[in-house]
């Protein structure tokens, strides 16, 4: 289990968890504070990514210790974990409302409006979470070139978190002001500054998932198509045996190489019962 299951979960999935959507926590002022800050000024995301290029500049020592000193910051305000689709559909099977939004990363990174984000509430009609976001004038998401909120049944939710799958995003779940849970992003290492953070810069904010994938040499066939898709660089080929592996040291469990996989010859299997991933989050 990661650090949030232990701390927030009970030993448990922590995003499994319904006190973790509760309106409740926006009772917080320092939370409200904090989401209306990140959905006002989506520019200091950026700011954030060319200290983190300035960083790798650093000497060995320095760099490591403001890493840590990141992640930790991160971990109480905005922090994220990567989840298989099966995960995301048991979410959606216990929140009340999901609505679809723009995604801040490709907002700054593209300069145009993706809609891959999905705000979660146990509330109708996106709960208090929502209602602060609609309140703030100088959003990007309710700005003149956005369509603002689209709220979606939890069937048309997931047909489109499927589609995402196809195109190779992977899912995660993210914290405001944690252990408040409010959205679903689908990522990328091209647009996502959240998994370029993670995996370019190696500064973590994001545990990887909760489980590792695993390839049965028995069914692969040796085309490829997994690697094409993997976020990681977790996916290798052998040109002896001419199959396909997976290096649970490298994996983050997202599952999205088993989408592409036309031979269904790959799982998800525990980290837990992975050794060589089992504390790697």
């Amino acid at each position: 289990m990661c650090e949030f299951c232990l701390k927030h979960g009970e030993g448990e999935k922590w995003y499994l968890q319904a006190k973790n959507y509760s309106d409740d926590l926006l009772s917080d002022v320092h939370r409200r504070r904090f989401i209306e800050g990140f959905f006002s000024d989506p520019e200091a995301l950026a700011r954030d990514v060319q200290g983190l290029q300035r960083l790798e500049k650093a000497p060995t020592f320095i760099r490591g210790l403001l890493s840590q000193a990141i992640t930790r910051r991160m971990k109480k305000n905005h922090f994220g974990q990567v989840l298989p689709i099966e995960d995301v559909e048991q979410i959606f099977g216990f929140v009340n409302s999901i609505v679809r939004v723009a995604c801040i990363c490709r907002h700054i990174t593209l300069g145009q409006e993706k809609r891959y984000c999905y705000g979660i509430s146990l509330a109708p009609d996106g709960g208090e979470f929502a209602e602060i976001i609609r309140g703030l004038d100088q959003s990007f998401i309710n700005g003149p070139d956005t369509t603002n909120f689209e709220t979606l049944t939890k069937e048309e939710a997931l047909t489109a978190i499927n589609d995402h799958e196809k195109e190779g995003l992977c899912h995660t779940i993210w914290t405001f002001h944690t252990p408040f849970i409010g959205g679903i992003c689908n990522c990328d290492r091209s647009d996502c500054m959240a998994m370029r953070c993670t995996v370019s810069h190696e500064v973590p904010v994001m545990f990887r998932a909760e489980y590792v994938g695993r390839i049965d040499p028995d069914l692969c066939v040796g085309c490829r198509e997994c690697m094409r898709v993997c976020q990681f660089g977790a996916l290798s080929y052998s040109a002896s045996t001419q199959k396909a592996g997976i290096d649970p040291r490298w994996c983050y469990g997202c599952g999205i190489c088993r989408a592409v996989c036309k031979k269904q010859a790959i799982r998800l299997e525990d980290r837990l019962t992975v050794p060589a991933a089992a504390n790697l989050w």
